[in-house]
Order: C-alpha cells, then structure tokens, then sequence
C-alpha cells in the first residue's frame, strides 16, 4: 500500500466510522483537536487499522499519532 492509498483509506475511516465531514480530513488535522477524537475512539480507530493492515498497532507507537499524517505513518510502518 502506498501513501495516498494509506491516506485514502484512513480518511474513509474517519468519515464512515466518526461520521467527520469528508472536508475535515487533511494531512494536517489533529486527532483530538480538530477532529475531536477521543480515547475511546482512538481504540476503535486502533481496530480499524488492524482490519486494513492485519497488524495490531502498539500502543507506544499510538501514542505518539497526533494527527491524520502520522496515522497514515503508523499505518505504512506497519506493513514494513
């Protein structure tokens, strides 16, 4: 998967799952702040990208996700 596909695919995510208006969704855009996501849905968010990727994301690396880019980051250095 490259980036873009990663990013598209993070993005429907979001939308579908968080119901965040398609336009939110940037690089950019901060979980919490911008997107107002919160723990909780970060867990789900979690799930999600084990389905995509058939990896689990620890939770170190999760921790340090602060916006919609370093998702996509977490999400490609899954699949290395």
């Amino acid at each position: 998967m490259d980036k873009q596909t990663a990013y598209n695919e993070i993005a429907r995510i979001l939308a579908d799952l968080f119901e965040i208006a398609p336009e939110r969704i940037t690089p950019e855009a901060r979980l919490y702040d911008d997107l107002e996501i919160d723990s909780i849905d970060a867990v789900d968010l979690a799930a999600e990208i084990r389905s995509l990727v058939g990896k689990k994301i620890s939770p170190e690396d999760f921790k340090q996700v602060r916006t919609v880019g370093d998702v996509v980051d977490a999400v490609l250095k899954l699949q290395q």
